[in-house]
């Protein structure tokens, strides 16, 4: 499965995750990127395995970091605790809500039970989730997520919040479970991260070749917002 290299410094590498792929190997998912990262420094030209810096859902493609050296890793550790990574998802929904803009402040914990598996919900005792969200475009049902907090599966529990799911979501959607579907439609879109005091590093992942077969109309948002994200 190849993996594109969007940005690469002596730093840092910033892969474009594609979707079905798993970051890291598990019962189910034996084959990810770890087992890849020899192929990509290859690619890149160094010496040493990069390390994966944060993670997204199997499903999930998009932009990911990879820190080269010892002192990238704890800076680039250290940016993520204080969230001062900054992270843009966009996203198909199966429906819209009627507002154009909005804040998704929904506490999130684990349960699990031997039947159903684990899976993320909106709990009062669980841990704080704030994600900022705007409509993009209503014919396509794009939407925008900013995550302020990092929990997991916070962006398909939140568009729960809004009344609908992310469109294709095995396990957060309306058809729960199914197998053989289409990929789930969420895109990490973009990051910035502030590696120096001067302007942050800003990198933006294209949109997979499946969104845009879905809908032609991708095709022109994707080059309108490119720069502007």
């Amino acid at each position: 499965m190849p993996v594109p290299i969007l940005y690469q410094d002596q730093r840092l590498l910033v892969i474009d995750k594609p979707a079905g792929l798993a970051v890291h190997p598990g019962p189910r998912t034996p084959h990810s990127l770890e087992a890849l990262l020899p192929a990509i420094a290859d690619r890149a030209g160094i010496r040493r395995l990069p390390t994966i810096m944060h993670r997204l859902d199997r499903d999930t493609s998009g932009c990911l970091v990879l820190a080269i050296t010892p002192a990238s890793v704890r800076r680039v550790a250290g940016l993520f605790e204080q969230r001062l990574v900054h992270k843009l998802y966009w996203a198909r929904l199966d429906a819209l809500p009627e507002e154009d803009s909005g804040t998704i402040d929904a506490p999130l914990a684990k349960v699990s039970s031997a039947e159903a598996g684990w899976r993320m919900v909106v709990d009062p005792a669980g841990k704080r989730a704030v994600t900022r969200w705007r409509i993009l475009d209503r014919p396509a049902r794009l939407i925008e997520f900013r995550p302020e907090t990092g929990r997991t599966h916070q962006l398909r529990v939140h568009a729960n919040c809004l009344g609908t799911s992310i469109e294709n979501d095995p396990v957060y959607g309306p058809i729960r479970g199914s197998a053989g579907r289409p990929l789930m439609r969420l895109h990490a879109r973009m990051l910035e991260i502030p590696m120096s005091d001067r302007d942050p590093l800003t990198v933006t992942a294209p949109l997979p070749a499946e969104w845009q077969e879905d809908h032609a109309q991708f095709v022109q948002l994707d080059a309108q917002t490119a720069q502007s994200t």
